[in-house]
């Protein structure tokens, strides 16, 4: 092999890189904007957060608001609520994870994994059924004392949690927090 030949295969791999590299970078430059126009909107984005006001909600009451399209529960629990929630045996769920955006995704569907504050008495979720998405009945319906998708038979018990039906998970906790005694947030800044 002459140095003739070996220049020429040198160029030859320089010219299948530089025409690959030029190729990907085109194609990601064409592809670009149809992957960023699959972003939310800014008028999606201004409803990513919502403050609720709870100051007038009576305990053993619930109120309903929709946040993103959906219906979210904000029940303020009585004590018998909350002592019925935690004396449920973990054993005894049919999903034993908490659902809570809040927490760790492992956590397990303990009363107070799936309640806003330490005490029990604040318990938000989204309110729809985890079956085929109804919505479902509540302030003490079903077997369970908490809530009854009528659609399919669904029992969930004072916590949100799947308790007799087709429903196969718990009513999922959003990211929600308060940011003073009377007003929970829903949602976070991004």
């Amino acid at each position: 092999m002459s140095i003739a030949e070996d220049t020429d295969g040198t160029r030859r791999d320089f010219l299948n890189y530089a025409t690959v590299g030029a190729a990907t970078v085109a194609t990601g430059a064409a592809i670009w904007p149809l992957i960023d126009q699959m972003n939310p909107s800014a008028d999606v984005m201004a409803f990513s957060v919502m403050l609720v006001d709870v100051g007038s909600l009576e305990v053993g009451t619930q109120i309903t608001v929709k946040w993103q399209g959906k219906p979210v529960f904000i029940r303020r629990r009585s004590e018998a609520d909350i002592s019925l929630a935690r004396s449920i045996r973990l054993n005894d769920l049919v999903d034993p994870i908490a659902r809570n955006a809040n927490r760790d995704p492992k956590a397990d569907a303990s009363d107070a994994n799936r309640t806003l504050d330490e005490a029990g008495e604040w318990l938000v979720q989204m309110g729809v059924c985890t079956h085929l998405g109804c919505v479902p009945i509540g302030d003490g319906a079903g077997d369970f004392g908490g809530w009854f998708c009528p659609c399919h038979g669904s029992h969930y018990d004072s916590a949100g949690r799947i308790r007799k039906g087709p429903a196969p998970e718990n009513l999922p906790v959003p990211i929600a927090r308060f940011v003073d005694e009377t007003t929970i947030q829903l949602g976070e800044v991004a």
